[in-house]
């Protein structure tokens, strides 16, 4: 079982990210805004779970243990495949996900690609129990690193947002995040991308 990777980045295209380790490439299923938030060259650390099926060997990978908790209890759904899974960790946060489950939202997951009323429905009644909630704590923009910002807006600009607005929407987004997801490039731009909304679209240059 491979569980973590520690490497250069080699490539990082659509939901796709290469890590080379020790001289090999281990390409990695990863969720859009990681990938977008990763730059060739970097130094990436993973969360990892490698799904063998008859026909391949997948690895999926992950920013925080967190998102790979819930992502491993979101494949043991019955109709809740890995590419699925990913697709929800795509749209929801491990702590939109909880908070889903914990009310009974199964809207929530009806607005992942792929997943239809009666699996979405399945998988709040499935993970009911299993999964904490975890709320947002208040902290303001100057305790977060500076690069962790930096390349959040960096990824907004080059998704055509306006340095302006995409400046604006880091840091209000920072002030609701919590620790965990302060210190992660690819879920901070999660959830500036969450917070911009296509109303927001408009302030686009």
């Amino acid at each position: 079982m491979i569980s973590s990777l520690r490497g250069t980045v080699l490539s990082a295209v659509g939901t796709t990210v290469v890590v080379e380790v020790g001289g090999v490439g281990f390409s990695v299923a990863v969720t859009p805004a990681l990938a977008l938030g990763t730059r060739v060259g970097d130094e990436l650390r993973l969360h990892t779970t490698l799904i063998v099926r008859e026909d391949a060997m997948s690895l999926f990978g992950f920013a925080t243990q967190e998102e790979l908790d819930v992502f491993e209890l979101l494949i043991a759904v019955t109709g809740v495949g890995p590419k699925s899974a990913l697709g929800v960790l795509s749209v929801l946060s491990p702590s939109d996900v909880a908070r889903a489950v914990s009310t009974d939202d199964d809207a929530a997951f009806r607005k992942v690609s792929g997943i239809g009323p009666k699996t979405a429905k399945l998988i709040t009644l499935s993970l009911a129990g299993k999964i904490i909630v975890t709320e947002p704590t208040a902290q303001h923009p100057a305790a977060v690193a500076t690069s962790v910002t930096d390349s959040v807006l960096a990824a907004l600009v080059g998704l055509g947002w306006s340095e302006r607005v995409a400046a604006q929407a880091v840091d209000e987004t920072v002030v609701v995040a919590s620790d965990a997801e302060l210190s992660s490039v690819p879920v901070l731009l999660r959830l500036a991308l969450a917070h911009l909304g296509p109303a927001q679209k408009t302030g686009r240059s």
